[in-house]
């Protein structure tokens, strides 16, 4: 980085720092408060399992709960490449994840929504390479979800601390 570059990046930082930007997981930052706070619904599927690690990775294990998280996951798949003789080559699998975030002291709903996303996977191959693609979208796809609800849930506490 040569010493131009350097002080353009350091005059943004400030310029940042000056109109009121302060990062979501620095001292002070939204994020923090979200740490450890949120207990979210135990799993009862492999997919909510995937989605529920990912949360707790992001948002950090339930310590000195604050909220609970609600929710509630639906997928589906349709077929995206079809070959002239109407074989499935690729498959989509969608995702709508709705939640709900209450305030553990007051019973008080504090935020709500949903998230969606969607990847795909491969149909070509043994059953043990489809099986296995099909297994990986799912994952990728809880991660994605898992990372938008996050995302949402930061933004959100920003909202209420500013």
């Amino acid at each position: 980085m040569s010493s131009s570059d350097r002080r353009l990046f350091l005059t943004s930082l400030l310029a940042l720092g000056a109109c009121g930007f302060s990062p979501v997981y620095g001292p002070g930052g939204a994020a923090r408060g979200l740490n450890g706070a949120i207990e979210v619904e135990a799993p009862q599927t492999g997919d909510e399992y995937e989605l529920v690690k990912r949360l707790e990775e992001r948002l950090g294990r339930p310590e000195a709960t604050r909220f609970t998280l609600g929710y509630r996951l639906e997928t589906h798949e349709e077929a995206s490449g079809i070959t002239a003789s109407a074989e499935t080559t690729r498959k989509q699998l969608f995702g709508t994840l709705t939640f709900t975030l209450t305030e553990d002291a007051t019973g008080q709903v504090v935020q709500s929504g949903s998230v969606t996303s969607f990847t795909s996977y491969s149909q070509q191959g043994t059953t043990v390479a489809t099986a296995s693609s099909a297994q990986d979208a799912h994952k990728r796809l809880m991660v994605a979800l898992a990372d938008l609800l996050t995302t949402r849930l930061i933004a959100g506490a920003a909202d209420r601390a500013g």
